[in-house]
């Protein structure tokens, strides 16, 4: 019996640990443009060419890499032309400047960050999944 008491109270020690480790790792995405860093998010694709973006009312072409954030996270803008990096559960990463804001009456989900096809394409994932888990961090 003291055996399994032993092993139960370690198997809770290292849950405490590993939940501890994992909230440490994360900072609370506010709008006062608080830094993000390995924020967990799903990635969707996006067309960027079908009309003007947020950040500066112009079109751009989906061969750039590009982003668009939820509201939370696009912060009102203070996000623009800011460039992120996007982590796959792989490894793979890729550098893309945020240019839209993706709110949650377009579409788009709580955590999700929108991209063009250059993402997905640097990536190397096909853009025929649909949606990829992702983590997320802003750039100095």
């Amino acid at each position: 019996m003291a055996n399994t008491s032993k092993v139960v109270a370690i198997f809770g020690v290292l849950v405490l640990l590993q939940v501890s480790c994992a909230a440490g790792r994360h900072v609370q995405v506010k709008d006062s443009g608080e830094r993000v860093h390995d924020a967990p998010a799903v990635m969707s694709l996006t067309d960027f060419h079908t009309g003007p973006v947020a950040c500066d009312g112009k079109s751009h072409s989906n061969d750039l890499l590009l982003a668009s954030l939820t509201s939370a996270w696009y912060g009102g803008g203070i996000r623009c032309g800011k460039m992120i990096r996007i982590v796959t559960t792989r490894g793979v990463a890729v550098e893309a400047m945020v240019v839209e804001e993706c709110d949650i009456e377009q579409g788009c989900g709580e955590h999700e960050i929108s991209t063009s096809a250059a993402v997905w394409k640097a990536l190397g994932v096909d853009v025929g999944i649909g949606e990829l888990p992702v983590t997320w961090s802003d750039l100095d």
